[in-house]
């Protein structure tokens, strides 16, 4: 069992916990997974953590509500535990000389975006962050990322409620004309970051994406995170879920993105019938 050691809830449908793992904790790095199962009966799914400590023996996990089994998560309190935190799993991302970066966070990916910015700074390079959401309600780790030894956070809104109003390329694009990137990194929906790319490749800048958001079963074995890059087949959880922006089939990822969406939708609601809590 693994305790539920702190929670708190971001905003309306993002939720936050830290986990007690020392075993795991230990081996961790930046831009991995783990599998979660709040109960015996329960689904295994992925979660990428946000933070973490070797000291101390935690994890911490960042997720949207979106489905049964992150309901079932939102639900649970300090005291509660889970059955199975299984990982570190998939390929550390790269933060050794990666030199001028912009790590672009978009929505919830700002959870992912977190410990690469965090592991690039520790590393020596030279980091600017770009965090991006629809409004400021849905805007996290703002402080967190302010306490890291940055070049720059540049904070952007779709409507301006917090920063600039902007989308997340908009700055990225002018750190490229500025001549100012020897890499890249986008985190987030896959529609963002397909124009990450986009952007970036106008520049002849190199693009990092992170291809979680389209994992299911994290081993490799369900097919559902397969994704074309530069015309071979590749496993987001077991070959990524980094990947070079530039060669991924965005469209293809995307249109299997949509796949379980309905089933999500129908789980959750069954969910929310049952569960005493909304009663």
């Amino acid at each position: 069992m693994f305790p539920i050691i702190r929670q708190r809830q971001l905003s309306e449908s993002v939720f936050e916990m830290d986990v007690e793992a020392p075993a795991v904790a230990r081996k961790a790095k930046a831009g991995q997974f783990f599998m979660l199962r709040v109960d015996e009966h329960g689904e295994r799914i992925p979660l990428t953590f946000s933070d973490w400590s070797p000291s101390d023996g935690w994890i911490r996990f960042i997720f949207m509500r979106v489905g049964k089994t992150t309901h079932q998560l939102s639900h649970l309190v300090v005291g509660d535990s889970l059955t199975d935190v299984v990982g570190p799993l998939g390929v550390p991302t790269h933060v050794e000389g990666v030199g001028r970066v912009a790590v672009v966070g978009g929505g919830v990916g700002a959870a992912v975006a977190y410990p690469v910015a965090r592991a690039m700074a520790e590393a020596g390079s030279d980091v600017t962050v770009i965090l991006g959401a629809r409004n400021r309600e849905l805007l996290i780790l703002e402080d967190e990322f302010r306490a890291l030894p940055l070049k720059e956070l540049v904070v952007v809104t779709d409507d301006g409620s917090a920063g600039r109003r902007a989308l997340v390329t908009e700055p990225l694009k002018e750190l490229c004309e500025a001549s100012a990137l020897d890499h890249s990194m986008a985190i987030g929906p896959a529609i963002m970051m397909k124009f990450c790319a986009a952007t970036a490749r106008e520049f002849g800048v190199p693009i990092t994406v992170s291809l979680n958001p389209i994992m299911v079963d994290g081993t490799g074995m369900c097919g559902a995170c397969r994704v074309s890059v530069a015309g071979e087949t590749k496993f987001g959880c077991v070959d990524g879920p980094d990947f070079d922006g530039h060669a991924v089939d965005f469209e293809e990822l995307m249109s299997r993105q949509r796949v379980y969406s309905d089933l999500e939708r129908e789980a959750d609601a069954d969910f929310s019938r049952e569960c005493s809590c909304h009663r």
